[in-house]
């Protein structure tokens, strides 16, 4: 049996986009791996290309040219729907602007992911609720919740599956310092339980000092 010992797996990725002016280069020629249960930061100045590489390695856009492997599994011989299916199955997101659905509770935002994949989810998500510290609060719409509060939600809905891979971009980018420390603490606790690997893109160095490992981009290349 192959044990798969890289949760990612990128190999001379490139992207280059058209613009009024020609061929834009957003990233050029990255390469990198992430072992099963580590810790990523992906960092360096805006437009550097940090937020393109997430993308890709979540397989919501394609590369110009290059692979990305994730558990083994080469993101580029799976077609649309089969990407969607994949990250249904083994990924979370959390991101800076939180993206909860208005319209429903924390409970009911944390629910979703389960639900959309034909799994038990009240309880399950009442506990992963409580695991952030959310028991009194599950019956707020996020309107009603504060920014860290709304944040913990997010959390609680990245990892109610128990995903392998967790993609985070800039999740304490709209907190302040005092409660972004406390999302990140929640945020490790959780993924080494969880056996979670973890990539993140920040602007934050501190967090980036967290992780086992740091790539910093410039120029769409890895310096």
């Amino acid at each position: 049996m192959n044990v798969v010992t890289n949760a990612i797996e990128v190999k001379k990725l490139s992207k280059q986009v058209s613009d009024a002016t020609g061929i834009l280069s957003i990233l050029d020629d990255v390469s990198f791996s992430v072992a099963a249960g580590q810790s990523l930061a992906i960092t360096g100045a805006s437009g550097s290309g940090k937020s393109t590489l997430l993308g890709l390695l979540a397989g919501l856009d394609q590369p110009s040219s290059g692979e990305v492997h994730l558990l083994g599994k080469s993101l580029s011989s799976m077609n649309e729907d089969g990407r969607a299916a994949f990250r249904a199955s083994h990924v979370g997101f959390v991101f800076q602007s939180f993206q909860l659905l208005p319209n429903l509770t924390a409970l009911e935002n944390v629910m979703l992911p389960l639900e959309l994949a034909g799994l038990t989810a009240v309880e399950p998500a009442k506990q992963m609720l409580e695991r952030v510290g959310l028991a009194t609060r599950l019956d707020h719409y996020p309107s009603t919740l504060s920014g860290g509060e709304q944040q913990r939600v997010s959390i609680a809905r990245a990892f109610v599956q128990r995903p392998v891979l967790i993609f985070a971009d800039e999740p304490t980018g709209s907190l302040d310092a005092t409660t972004g420390s406390t999302i990140i603490d929640l945020m490790f606790e959780i993924a080494a339980q969880q056996h979670t690997t973890l990539v993140l893109v920040t602007h934050d160095h501190s967090l980036a000092a967290r992780c086992n490992r740091q790539i910093v981009l410039q120029g769409g290349r890895l310096i």
